[in-house]
């Protein structure tokens, strides 16, 4: 019971971060790109990145810890589904370069700060 309220805790408080960035982000970003999307992907990495590598080499965190933050905030925050509809959206509005720089910069964003993460856990 104890991990299932531990994903549901970390559930929560990811949802509520990712509904806040976006929040913020609309306040000044007023462009069809989703950069909300990519912003809360790309930390959402990082925090995933460092956390794995810093718990599984650095600590002794008790394991309940990995599902609250690796499992529970983490696959809450990260929105891959909303990422994945909204490129489709951009290239069914014919917005094609929009949609290819979404994906390139994503991808990219995303796999430099896991490694960034592992870098900084390690040191």
């Amino acid at each position: 019971m104890i991990r299932l309220l531990a994903v549901a805790a970390g559930g929560a408080a990811g949802a509520v971060s990712r509904y806040a960035v976006a929040i913020l982000v609309a306040t000044f970003w007023k462009n069809e790109f989703p950069l909300a999307t990519l912003l809360i992907n790309v930390s959402g990495s990082f925090i995933l990145g460092f956390f794995a590598t810093f718990s599984a080499e650095k600590s002794s965190l008790d394991p309940i810890w990995r599902l609250l933050v690796a499992t529970g905030f983490v696959g809450a925050y990260t929105t891959f589904s909303t990422f994945e509809f909204e490129t489709q959206r951009l290239t069914e509005s014919g917005a094609i370069w929009w949609a290819a720089l979404n994906v390139f910069v994503s991808v990219a964003a995303g796999f430099a700060a896991v490694q960034a993460g592992v870098y900084l856990a390690r040191r």
